[in-house]
C-alpha cells in the first residue's frame, strides 16, 4: 500500500445529536492527544490523515464517511 495514500485519506464525520467530539491522535513513539472539535446535531466535521495525525476518535452519535463506506457510531 502506497504510505502517501493512507497520509492523505479524509473522513467526515456528522453528528446526529449535540456534543460529538472528535478528538485527533498524533502519530510517532507516543500517542498524544492534538486536537479536539465538539459538533452539535447537523454538524459535519471533514479530516484528514497527515503526518501528524494517525487517529481520530469519536465520541457520541454520528455517522463517519469513509471512502470505504459508512460508520453508524452510538446507536
Amino acid at each position: 500500500m502506497d504510505e502517501n495514500a493512507v497520509i492523505s485519506d479524509y473522513i467526515a464525520v456528522v453528528a446526529k445529536e449535540d456534543g460529538v467530539t472528535i478528538i485527533g491522535l498524533t502519530r510517532g513513539k507516543d500517542t498524544r492527544f492534538h486536537h479536539t472539535e465538539k459538533l452539535d446535531k447537523g454538524e459535519a466535521y471533514i479530516a484528514q490523515f497527515t503526518e501528524n495525525t494517525s487517529a481520530i476518535k469519536v465520541r457520541g452519535k454520528a455517522i463517519i464517511y469513509t471512502k470505504m463506506g459508512t460508520i453508524p457510531i452510538g446507536e
